[in-house]
């Protein structure tokens, strides 16, 4: 379908941006990458009357680290997150989980704030972000504010943006060195959303489990922080006790729904798989 009519708006700045998103009211929408946005335009489920496009603020793009904290602006591309030696030596998950993302079309224009900002449970960043801890810093006409990734996030497709808010960063602290890591996906083909993905994070010390963080993508509402799971295997030898008592903490905590994927017991179940594949794999790339 074609969208609906609707007037365009390409901001030089934050400042601008949020302005106009302040003027606009509720008849506003914010595009990024547009890989979220346009198909609900087309589908009439979606119809703004004004489209504020972000792709002119060089403010909100790119990568820097200062005393081990990591900043993404909100408008880079999955493919400048692969691209980045930085990210590569000091948290390579994300590239390998941004490599999972769709195809290269939509990594070269698709954003890590347009990923994490909607709400879609689907989506692979928003989890990501919640194992890495990470903080999103909002704008408004107000000022700025940060809101942690495990507390961004309500139900599906509402979140703690409040009208009028551009979400222009996204911050973390970089995973200790020589920390182990994994983003294990299970999808029907190239380019789809997850059935069930795990993204785990370890710190190993003499063989012992000294700190996890894990969480799951597309088995519930919203990204799901496995605080519960990731508990079970601090302290252990992630021997096969603690990993069945962590994989068994993080089926419980997730409610997905019966639709083309499978039945919900079965993306419950696949949610476990993959949970064991990513902390094999995270024990064994911890140095």
């Amino acid at each position: 379908m074609i969208p609906g009519a609707f007037d365009y708006h390409r901001p030089g700045s934050v400042g601008e941006a949020v302005r106009l998103l302040a003027d606009l009211g509720d008849d506003a929408r914010v595009l990024a990458g547009g890989h979220s946005l346009i198909p609900m335009m087309k589908l009439r489920m979606a119809i703004p009357e004004h489209i504020v496009d972000l792709q002119d603020i060089d403010e909100l793009k790119g990568v820097s680290e200062s005393g081990g904290t990591i900043t993404v602006g909100a408008m880079t591309t999955q493919a400048e997150l692969i691209a980045s030696d930085m990210l590569a030596q000091q948290c390579p998950i994300l590239r390998e989980a941004s490599l999972q993302i769709a195809d290269p079309q939509i990594r070269n224009l698709g954003t890590i704030g347009g990923n994490v900002a909607n709400g879609d449970p689907g989506n692979d960043m928003p989890a990501l972000m919640q194992a890495l801890d990470a903080a999103y810093v909002l704008q408004g006409v107000g000022g700025s504010r940060e809101v942690a990734a495990r507390a961004f996030y309500e139900a599906a497709f509402f979140t703690a943006l409040e009208d009028g808010e551009v979400l222009t960063a996204v911050r973390f602290q970089a995973p200790g060195a020589g920390h182990g890591y994994a983003y294990e996906k299970q999808k029907r083909k190239v380019g789809d959303y997850a059935t069930a993905a795990a993204a785990v994070i370890l710190t190993m010390d003499g063989g012992q489990c000294r700190s996890a963080s894990i969480a799951l993508t597309n088995v519930g509402d919203t990204p799901l922080y496995a605080e519960a799971a990731s508990q079970a295997l601090a302290g252990t030898g992630l021997d096969k006790a603690s990993i069945d008592a962590a994989v068994r903490a993080a089926e419980a905590i997730t409610l997905p729904a019966t639709d083309g994927r499978g039945p919900a017991d079965f993306r419950t179940k696949i949610a476990g798989v993959m949970l064991r594949r990513a902390i094999a794999t995270a024990a064994n790339s911890a140095a």
